[in-house]
C-alpha cells in the first residue's frame, strides 16, 4: 500500500497553501471519512491521496451573528449547535438527533456538508433556509447556496484548492416550523427519512412556506415551484389546495429503498403540517403527538 502524507497547518492561510500545491482530502471531525476510508477493525484507514487535518484551525470556529444572518465556522461541531441559543431551531433540531453524544461532539457541520450524503441530518435544514457556504482558496472566496453545492450523492461543487471555511444562514422569520427524523431507534439512528418544513402567516396568510426532506433521493428534495402553490394563500384555503402540494411533493422525492413507506410517510407529515397552519395553530413549532 502506498504511503500518504498527512498535514497539519496551524494556520488558515497554511492550509489553503497544502490544499492549492497537494490537492490533500481535508479532514475535519473525521466521523464519515475514516468510515468510508475503513479497512476493518484494527488496520489503519486507507486514503487515497495526502490528507491535511484542520481541527487545529481556530479561525473555522464559532457561531456568530449579524443583523440578518447567523454564520457558522465549518469546524463547529453538532453539539456547539445544539447547544447555541443563536443557532436556527430547525439546525438545532438536526444537529441535536444526530447519532450518538461521542459523534456529536467530533461531527462538524462543514464535514456533514462535504460528505454529500442524502441521509446527513444538518444539509436537509440548510437548504430549506436557503445557507450558503462559504468557501476560500488562495484566489479568492466564493459563496454557494447549500442547494447548489451539493449536486448528488457524494458530489460537491468544491474546487480540488478550495475548503470550506463556514456558513451563512439568513436569519428566519418563520412563525411556525416542523421538523421530525425518523430511524430505526430514537437514538444513535442513521435516517430513514427526515423532514423539515416552515411556514410565515401573516394577517391569515400564508406569506412563505418552505419544506425539504432527506433520505428520500440522491440529495435533500426542495422545491419551490411547489411551495409555489400554497404562498400567498389564506389559510381557510389550504385545505383545498393541500392535495395538488402534496402530488407535486409526491414528483419531487426520488427514494430507491422503501420507495412506498418513505412517499407515503412524507405525505402525512406534510399534511400534518399544512392541516395545523389551516387550523389556525398558534406560533411556534408544531409537534406530532407520541
Amino acid at each position: 500500500m502506498e504511503k500518504v502524507k498527512c498535514f497539519i497547518p496551524e494556520t488558515l492561510e497554511e492550509a489553503l497553501r497544502i490544499r492549492k500545491e497537494t490537492g490533500a482530502t481535508i479532514l475535519a471531525g473525521g466521523s464519515d471519512l475514516m468510515v468510508s476510508n475503513s479497512m476493518g477493525a484494527g488496520i489503519t484507514p486507507a486514503f487515497r491521496g495526502d490528507v491535511m487535518i484542520i481541527t487545529g484551525l481556530k479561525e473555522l470556529k464559532g457561531i456568530t451573528e449579524t443583523a440578518d444572518t447567523v454564520e457558522i465556522g465549518a469546524l463547529t461541531t453538532s453539539a456547539e449547535i445544539a447547544g447555541s441559543p443563536i443557532a436556527p431551531e430547525l439546525l438545532k433540531d438536526a444537529a441535536s438527533r444526530m447519532g450518538a453524544i461521542a459523534l456529536r461532539n467530533s461531527a462538524t457541520i462543514g464535514g456533514n456538508i462535504a460528505n454529500a450524503s442524502p441521509k446527513g441530518d444538518m444539509p436537509q435544514p440548510l437548504i430549506l433556509m436557503d445557507a450558503e457556504v462559504v468557501l476560500k482558496s488562495l484566489d479568492g472566496e466564493r459563496r454557494v447556496l447549500v442547494d447548489d453545492f451539493i449536486i448528488a450523492h457524494k458530489k460537491t461543487e468544491l474546487r480540488d484548492d478550495e475548503i470550506i471555511t463556514g456558513i451563512v444562514i439568513p436569519k428566519p422569520q418563520f412563525t411556525h416550523i416542523f421538523y421530525r427524523k425518523i430511524g430505526m431507534r430514537r437514538a444513535n439512528a442513521i435516517s430513514k427519512l427526515t423532514l423539515s418544513a416552515a411556514a410565515t402567516v401573516r394577517d391569515g396568510v400564508l406569506a412563505d412556506f418552505r419544506a425539504s426532506s432527506g433520505a428520500a433521493g440522491p440529495k435533500v428534495a426542495r422545491s419551490r415551484k411547489a411551495e409555489e402553490i400554497l404562498i400567498g394563500r389564506k389559510l381557510e384555503e389550504l385545505s383545498a389546495c393541500k392535495e395538488e402540494f402534496l402530488d407535486a411533493w409526491n414528483g419531487v422525492i426520488s427514494p430507491h429503498a422503501m420507495p412506498e413507506y418513505r412517499r407515503n410517510t412524507t405525505r402525512r407529515m406534510l399534511a400534518f403540517f399544512i392541516d395545523a397552519l389551516a387550523a389556525g395553530h398558534a406560533p411556534g413549532r408544531v409537534d406530532i403527538e407520541e
